[in-house]
C-alpha cells in the first residue's frame, strides 16, 4: 500500500501537511533528518507513518512517560500495532512487550532514554528500522528544557548504523538546532523547519493586576471547553485550582509534588473532557496529543519565547479558533530573573528572559515578532493579536532605522543592544571608547532620540525581522536579509509611537467571538459531541481518539447521509469508518429527516424552553458591568444598551462600590480623585453634582463625577 492510502486508512487524512511528503520520503531512503514542525503541525506522522513502509520496529525515544500510554492507545485506535517500554510498568508488563517485540508484532515501540539500557540485549541491529529522537531540543543545553538523560542518546546511531534517525521537536533556533545534531552525531543531517505560524491562535497579553478576576471573566466565554492554565508554582497552581473550583468550574491542579498516580488521574481525566481545565506548572502537557484546547492562559509569564510558543501551541491543534492569553508583572521578571541566575548558561537564560519580556511589552503585531524570533518572516501584521486589533499610531521610521542598521553594520554585527544605543548616543563610557567604535560614521547619528526611546525602536527592528539577537554569540545583533533591504534598497521602515503610560493602561482588547460558523448545524453538532463521549466512555478512550472536534464540525456542516460521504469527512480513515461511520450515519440521517420538523433523536433530546411569565425584572447594572467584563469598551456599551455613556459609568460605580470587581483606572485617575474629593462634603449635603460641575468648568463630566462620588463614597483611592 502506498504513503497516500495508508495516510487515509489510518489517519483519514486526504493530503499531507506542508513537507510532511519530503520528510517521509527521506525518512524512506534512510537518511538522517533534523525535523522542527510547530506543535500540532504534524510531527508524529513523519515517522508514524513510515514505520508501516519500513521492515523491523520503529524505535521511538520520548521522554514523556506518563503519556506514552495514550500515544500508543492513539496509534491502536487508527489501527497501527504499538507498544511502550519505560519504568511505570510491572515486571510482567514489560515482558509481554519484549515477547510482542520477539514475534515481530509491533511497527513502533515507545521508551524512554532512561528505559533503553534495558532494551539493547533484545534487539538485533537488524530490528531496527528507523530511530525517532521525540522532543529532540532536551538534548541541547541551548534549548529550553535540558535534560541530562538525552546526552547519552549518541550511541543509538553507533549501534544501528543502517537505521535513519529523525530528531524532532517543535521549537529549536538557530544554535539549538547545530547542538542537537552534534550531540545525535548527524552533523551531516538535513534540515527540515516548518512554519511556525499558527493563524487560528488568538495571542493576547494583559498586564497581571487582579489577574483571578480577569481569568474569572474570561473562563465564561469558554463554558464546556477545554484549556490549560501555566503557573509558575505549585502553590500558585492549587491556590488558583482551588479558587476556581468554589467559583464551580470543572478544574484540577498539576505539578510535580503531586503524587505519581494522583497526576496521572489528573491527566487521564483531562484528556477524557472529565475535568476541563488544568492548572499546571510547564511539567504538563509535552506531548499530549488532544486536539480540543481551546486556551491555553499563562498566569504568570514564562522564562523564554521557546517554552510560550511551545505551550500555546497545545491550543488549537484541530486547526479550530483557540486563544492564547498571557497575564505578566514586573514580580514575574524579576522571580525568574533570580532562577535563571541559579542555572546553568545563565547569561543566555537572562538574555531569552528579556527577549520574552519584550514580546510580553511589544507595540507591533505580537504574530511577526514570534515569527521572526525563529527565522521565519510575515510581510503583513496578522490581525489576530491584541495589538493588530488595537492598532498604536504608525510613523515613518525610515531613517532612524537606517541609523541603527548601519551602526550595526559598521560594527561589525558585535555590538549587544545596549553598546548599539551607546554608540548612536554618542556615549563616551568606557565600553564604547575600549570598543573602538566611536570611529564608525554612525557614531553620535542618533543624540536627538532619548536612550528608552531607541532600546523601544530597536526591540521594534527585531520585532519587525530587521535584526535577531544570537544568543549564542554573547547576544550580539545580527542583520537579517529584510535588514539589507532597508540599508541598500531604501525599503521604507515604521514603527510604533511610543505611548505615554496612561494611554497604554487605556488599551482595550476586542471580545473574540466564540460562535461556531454559521454553516455548522448546532443542535447536530452538540449531539455528536454527545454521541462521542457516549462511546469514548464506553471504549475507556480520550473523546478526540474517537473523533476530533475538527471533524465533527465537518460533519455538522456537510450531513453525510452514505458511507462513501462520511469518508469523505476530514479525518475519517478506513478503520474508524469501519468502527464508527453506522453509529454517526444514524444520526446524521436521522438529523436530515426530521429538519423540516422538531429536532429529537436518541442521543439528545432537544425541547423548545417555555417563557417565563413576569419574571423577575433584568439588573441593569449588571448588564453593563458583565459587557465591561466582556472586555467591551463604554462606547460598545452605550450603543449596545441604546444608553449614554455617562449612566453606563454610574453602573460601574455602584458595582465597584459593593463588590469592588471592577476596574476602573482607566476611567479615572488617582490625580483626578483627589481633585474632585475636597468638594465630596458638598454633594453630600445638596445630594447633586450640578455645582460640582459648575466648579470645575465642565472638566468632568457628570459621569466622572458620579464615579469619583462611588470611589470616595467607598473610601477607595485608586492607585
Amino acid at each position: 500500500m502506498n504513503k497516500h492510502d495508508l495516510l487515509k486508512k489510518h489517519f483519514g487524512y486526504d493530503s499531507f501537511r506542508p513537507l510532511q511528503e519530503q520528510i517521509i520520503d527521506d525518512v524512506l531512503a534512510h537518511k538522517d533528518l533534523m525535523v522542527v514542525m510547530p506543535t500540532g503541525g504534524g510531527k508524529s506522522m513523519c515517522f508514524q507513518l513510515p514505520s508501516l513502509m519500513l521492515e523491523g520496529v520503529t524505535l521511538v525515544v520520548s521522554p514523556l512517560i506518563a503519556l506514552m500510554k495514550d500515544q500508543v492507545d492513539s496509534l491502536r485506535a487508527n489501527g497501527i500495532t504499538a507498544g511502550y517500554f519505560n519504568s511505570s510498568q510491572v515486571g510482567t508488563e514489560q515482558q509481554e512487550m519484549l515477547q510482542l517485540l520477539k514475534e515481530n508484532r509491533l511497527k513502533l515501540l515507545y521508551v524512554a532514554p532512561e528505559s533503553i539500557q534495558l532494551l539493547l540485549h533484545h534487539l538485533k541491529p537488524t530490528d531496527i528500522s528507523l530511530i525517532a529522537i521525540d522532543e529532540a531540543h532536551c538534548i541541547s543545553t541551548w534549548g529550553h528544557d535540558f535534560r541530562p538523560a538525552y546526552t547519552q542518546l549518541a550511541y543509538l546511531k553507533k549501534s544501528f548504523p543502517e537505521a535513519g534517525l529523525i530528531a524532532l521537536t517543535a521549537t529549536a533556533d538557530r544554535a539549538t538546532r547545530a547542538d542537537i545534531k552534534k550531540q545525535l552525531a548527524i552533523s551531516h543531517a538535513q534540515e527540515y523547519v516548518a512554519s511556525f505560524d499558527r493563524p487560528n491562535l488568538t495571542l493576547e497579553v494583559r498586564p497581571g493586576n487582579d489577574r483571578l478576576a480577569q481569568v474569572r471573566r474570561f473562563l465564561k466565554k469558554y463554558q464546556d471547553e477545554s484549556g490549560i492554565i501555566y503557573c509558575l508554582s505549585r502553590k500558585s497552581c492549587e491556590k488558583l485550582s482551588d479558587k476556581l473550583s468554589s467559583l464551580g468550574f470543572s478544574v484540577a491542579a498539576y505539578h510535580a509534588g503531586l503524587e505519581h498516580r494522583f497526576r496521572e488521574s489528573v491527566q487521564e481525566q483531562f484528556i477524557k473532557d472529565e475535568i476541563k481545565i488544568v492548572c499546571a506548572t510547564i511539567a504538563f502537557g509535552m506531548g499530549i496529543d488532544k486536539s480540543n484546547v481551546r486556551f491555553v492562559i499563562h498566569y504568570n509569564m514564562p522564562k523564554n519565547i521557546e517554552g510560550y510558543y511551545q505551550e500555546i501551541g497545545r491550543a488549537g491543534r484541530d486547526g479550530i479558533d483557540a486563544h492564547a492569553l498571557l497575564f505578566h508583572s514586573y514580580a514575574d521578571v524579576i522571580q525568574l530573573r533570580n532562577f535563571a541566575s541559579d542555572s546553568g548558561n545563565s547569561e543566555v537564560q537572562i538574555a531569552k528572559l528579556e527577549r520574552m519580556k519584550q514580546f510580553a511589552d511589544a507595540l507591533t503585531c505580537r504574530r511577526r515578532m514570534l515569527l521572526s524570533y525563529f527565522n521565519e518572516y510575515l510581510e503583513n501584521d496578522c490581525g489576530n493579536c491584541d495589538v493588530c486589533l488595537n492598532k498604536p499610531d504608525f510613523f515613518d521610521a525610515t531613517l532612524i532605522a537606517q541609523k541603527a542598521l548601519s551602526a550595526v553594520y559598521r560594527m561589525n554585527e558585535n555590538a549587544s543592544l545596549n553598546l548599539l544605543i551607546d554608540v548612536l548616543r554618542g556615549a563616551q563610557n568606557a565600553t564604547v571608547l575600549d570598543s573602538g567604535f566611536q570611529a564608525i560614521k554612525t557614531y553620535g547619528a542618533g543624540r536627538d532620540i532619548s536612550w528608552n526611546n531607541w532600546q523601544q525602536y530597536i526591540i521594534q527592528m527585531i520585532n519587525q525581522g530587521l535584526l535577531e539577537i544570537a544568543f549564542h554569540e554573547f547576544n550580539h545583533l545580527k542583520l537579517t536579509p529584510q535588514a539589507k533591504a532597508v540599508l541598500f534598497e531604501k525599503q521604507p521602515v515604521k514603527l510604533a509611537v511610543i505611548p505615554k503610560p496612561e494611554e497604554l493602561a487605556a488599551r482595550n482588547t476586542r471580545a473574540v467571538q466564540e460562535d461556531l460558523p454559521s454553516e455548522i448545524n448546532k443542535d447536530l453538532y452538540a449531539g455528536l459531541r454527545k454521541l462521542r463521549m457516549q462511546i469514548a466512555s464506553q471504549e475507556n478512550l480520550a473523546p478526540y481518539m474517537v473523533f476530533s472536534d475538527a471533524t465533527l464540525k465537518d460533519i455538522a456542516s456537510r450531513i453525510p447521509l452514505t458511507i462513501d460521504e462520511f469518508e469523505d469527512i476530514t479525518g475519517v480513515g478506513k478503520h474508524k469508518l469501519d468502527t464508527y461511520g453506522e453509529i454517526f450515519l444514524n444520526l446524521t440521517q436521522g438529523f436530515e429527516m426530521m429538519r423540516e420538523g422538531d429536532f429529537i433523536y436518541r442521543v439528545v433530546k432537544t425541547k423548545p424552553k417555555k417563557k417565563k411569565k413576569n419574571g423577575p425584572k433584568k439588573d441593569t447594572v449588571m448588564e453593563s458591568v458583565q459587557l465591561y467584563w466582556a472586555g467591551k469598551t463604554l462606547e460598545e456599551i452605550s450603543e449596545i444598551r441604546a444608553l449614554k455613556t455617562d449612566t453606563i459609568l454610574t453602573h460601574l460605580g455602584k458595582r465597584y462600590v459593593s463588590h469592588k470587581d471592577v476596574d476602573l483606572n482607566a476611567h479615572l485617575s488617582s490625580e483626578e480623585v483627589k481633585e474632585i474629593e475636597p468638594l465630596y462634603a458638598t454633594y453630600e449635603k445638596e445630594k447633586a453634582l450640578k455645582p460640582l460641575f459648575e466648579h470645575f468648568n465642565g472638566k468632568y463630566s457628570y459621569g466622572k463625577l458620579r464615579l469619583a462620588m462611588y470611589l470616595i463614597e467607598a473610601t477607595v483611592t485608586i492607585k
